[in-house]
């Protein structure tokens, strides 16, 4: 690991002796509390050792690392990656320190975009924790992974705004905590810039017209009580001073909010990967199956090998991500955090397959892998699916190699981009013209 700050380091050890002390020691009882709700979310309640454990948190200043700035523990991105991965570590940590998803993308949009009486309203109670919140962006009647797609309705009515639409994956709504649902919607249907249609408005929970209709489980887990929602927006009046920044800048918020929310879910599964890879380690040194440790069988050595070889890889992206948003801004490192959306879910992912397949049918049952196999899963399709991701950094890529073409030339790209490889000229892949592809 490249070094870090003797700030970070300290904050770094802090971090570990807390999870050493509190949080993995008590992981059972948030286990059981979770699952133990019923399925009637209107019933669910958050744990209060989980309370508890957030004061001692606040009193020994690991509060609000994420955020940069005069309202956080104003750490760069780079600085704040090593403790989103020890947070990552256990699946109820980040909660802990008010470093938790969605509300550190919801806090971030208000401190970049809130008004004044916004950030009062709104932004102070969160910082101090005592409120949650929720982000309501996607639909399920459209692929919300192109977000230009986005019906809901958000009309000017006066003084007002009426917010009329259809919801789903309205993450963090099912905590009865939650007061705020940041929720993008249209303004201008018609306009002739499909990006500056949509606005972001700012609506209570309570808001008459607001209705949870369900919560939808995670290949099968509820997640209580933060739940993803189901919700129904009919016909919910809200003062126009709720709106963010202004009509047709919804593209603009959900850009700024969606870079440091990606990195932050990408930061904190290197945690839990070495989380998952610690536990396979240990499993296998301490089962004996055909005579000898199943971790001194070559087919687990060679996956515990290729499980590190992962880890380092996905970890020096993000890093690099992260070291790149703090140089040049969110917006230039836009092929950066599409590589690591794409790359440490996925890893992630296949270590946590592995770890499973060691526990055998405690990975299954008895352990919170399985759980955590589900984050990872869904980690491919929040904040924007690989599809998307991929297809954006091929254009970046290409973009990046044809203009270096333009300009060796001095005109026009050297090489014409086609459906086959069949009229590339016989020289721009620097080998000879008879040479057969």
């Amino acid at each position: 690991m490249f070094p870090f700050s003797e700030r970070v380091q300290k904050l770094r050890e802090e971090l570990l002796r807390f999870m050493e002390e509190h949080v993995y020691p008590n992981e059972i009882k948030f286990f059981r509390h979770a699952h133990t709700q019923r399925d009637d979310f209107r019933d669910w309640q958050p744990s209060p050792l989980l309370e508890d454990l957030k004061e001692a948190a606040r009193s020994r200043g690991l509060w609000n690392l994420f955020l940069p700035g005069k309202y956080g523990a104003g750490l760069s991105n780079y600085e704040y990656a090593p403790l989103a991965e020890i947070m990552g570590r256990s699946m109820w940590a980040p909660e802990i320190f008010n470093c938790d998803a969605p509300n550190t993308g919801n806090i971030e949009v208000l401190v970049h975009y809130g008004s004044e009486d916004q950030k009062r309203d709104w932004l102070l109670p969160l910082l101090e924790g005592r409120i949650r919140s929720a982000f309501a962006m996607t639909e399920p009647d459209v692929a919300s992974s192109d977000a230009t797609n986005i019906r809901t309705e958000i009309r000017r009515d006066g003084d007002h705004y009426i917010v009329k639409g259809h919801k789903w994956w309205t993450s963090g709504a099912g905590d009865p905590r939650c007061k705020l649902l940041i929720t993008m919607g249209l303004t201008d249907r018609d306009g002739s810039d499909r990006h500056r249609r949509h606005s972001m408005i700012l609506v209570p929970s309570n808001a008459p017209g607001v209705t949870i209709r369900r919560y939808l489980p995670v290949l099968g887990f509820s997640e209580a009580p933060h739940g993803h929602m189901e919700t129904i927006f009919d016909e919910v009046r809200v003062p126009a001073t709720n709106l963010l920044l202004g009509e047709g800048r919804g593209f603009e918020i959900a850009q700024g909010r969606l870079g440091p929310g990606r990195i932050h879910h990408c930061m904190r599964m290197i945690g839990v990967s070495e989380r998952a890879l610690e536990r396979m380690c240990k499993r296998l040194s301490q089962r004996v199956a055909f005579g000898k440790p199943v971790a001194e069988q070559s087919v687990w050595e060679e996956r515990i090998a290729e499980a590190r070889c992962a880890i380092e890889q996905a970890r020096l992206l993000t890093l690099n991500a992260a070291w790149k948003m703090d140089q040049v801004g969110n917006k230039s490192a836009k092929a950066e955090i599409a590589m690591i959306k794409i790359v440490v879910p996925s890893v992630t992912g296949r270590i946590l397959d592995l770890a499973i397949q060691a526990f055998g049918a405690g990975g299954v049952a008895d352990t919170v892998l399985s759980q955590a196999y589900a984050y990872a899963r869904a980690g491919r399709i929040v904040d924007g699916p690989d599809e998307v991701h991929r297809a954006q950094l091929a254009r970046v890529e290409l973009r990046k190699h044809l203009h270096a073409g333009a300009e060796k030339s001095g005109g026009s790209p050297a090489v014409t981009i086609t459906q086959g490889v069949d009229h590339l000229p016989a020289n721009s892949l620097g080998i000879s013209a008879g040479f057969t592809l």
